[in-house]
C-alpha cells in the first residue's frame, strides 16, 4: 500500500500543527520504542517521531525499520522528524489526528 499524492498532501498539512510523541536515540529501536509506536499509531493514525541520530544514513536505516516492524508508510522526513502514518480500521474520533483535523 502506497500514499497518493493528495494524501501525502493532507497528512503533512496534519502533521505540521503535530509534536513528536516519540523519540528514537542511539539506543536504536528497542522492545519499548517500538510498543509505545505500535500504540501511539493505533491512537492517533497519523505520528511524528524524532530520531536523534547524528548521521543521515543512520537515520534513515532506523526509519526503515521502523515502518516495516510498525506496518506504517512513511509520508515526509524532513531532518531528525519522520511523519508516519498507519490506518486504524476503528479510529477513536476523539484520538486520530485524521479526524480531529478534519476539514
Amino acid at each position: 500500500m502506497s500514499l497518493t499524492q493528495e494524501q501525502k498532501k493532507k497528512f503533512k498539512s496534519i502533521g505540521h500543527h503535530l509534536k513528536a510523541v516519540v523519540t528514537v536515540a542511539d539506543n536504536g529501536l528497542t522492545e519499548n520504542v517500538l510498543a509505545e509506536i505500535d500504540r501511539a499509531l493505533n491512537d492517533h493514525e497519523l505520528i511524528k517521531v524524532q530520531i536523534r541520530l547524528p548521521e543521515r544514513d543512520d537515520r534513515k536505516v532506523i526509519l526503515d525499520e521502523l515502518c516495516q516492524a510498525s506496518s506504517a508508510l512513511l509520508v515526509q522526513s524532513i531532518g531528525k522528524m519522520a511523519l508516519i502514518y498507519r490506518k486504524n480500521p476503528k479510529p477513536n474520533k476523539n484520538l486520530s489526528n485524521l479526524l480531529r483535523f478534519q476539514e
